[in-house]
């Protein structure tokens, strides 16, 4: 395994060359995670949404109601820190909740009419961002081929 550092005869540290293929996997991430903040902040309804945000709302646009220790698990959050999360996205009427019919003790969160809208509008931003010269069939073919969370994956 490669340090991720070395030293030069000076004693300088130099970044140690990156495991071959890590450096393009790394660098494509880099390029998405920009590409996500560049659409982000020039959507008006989600100039404040955080990163984390983000992904709360990714995480109810593929599926239904989803409950707070869903989104917890999911991104890796302690519950307090979801729950001032995803008051921030019901404040910019971007989720609401709602008590779930099989358990009304239970708050579901689901993303709004809004929140759908932005969602597809910044993914829409980002594909272009990241392929600009693809058509959206192409992209979209492109982005089906990068896993998605595992079932019982925490992330």
């Amino acid at each position: 395994m490669t340090e991720p550092f070395s030293r030069r005869a000076s004693g300088t540290a130099t970044m140690a060359a990156p495991a071959p293929g890590a450096a393009g996997v790394v660098e494509f991430l880099d390029r998405v995670d920009h590409a996500v903040a560049t659409a982000l902040s020039t959507n008006p309804s989600a100039t404040d949404v955080s990163r984390d945000g983000w992904r709360v709302l990714l995480m109810l646009a593929r599926g239904t109601g989803r409950s707070m220790g869903e989104i917890a698990g999911h991104t890796s959050l302690p519950a307090p820190t979801a729950t001032r999360i995803v008051d921030r996205l019901v404040e910019k009427k971007l989720a609401y909740r709602s008590a779930d019919p099989l358990d009304r003790r239970r708050v579901l969160v689901h993303l709004s009419a809004e929140g759908r809208t932005v969602v597809e509008s910044v993914c829409q931003r980002v594909q272009r961002i990241l392929s600009p010269r693809r058509s959206p069939a192409s992209r979209a073919a492109a982005c089906d081929t990068i896993p998605g969370p595992r079932a019982g994956s925490p992330v």
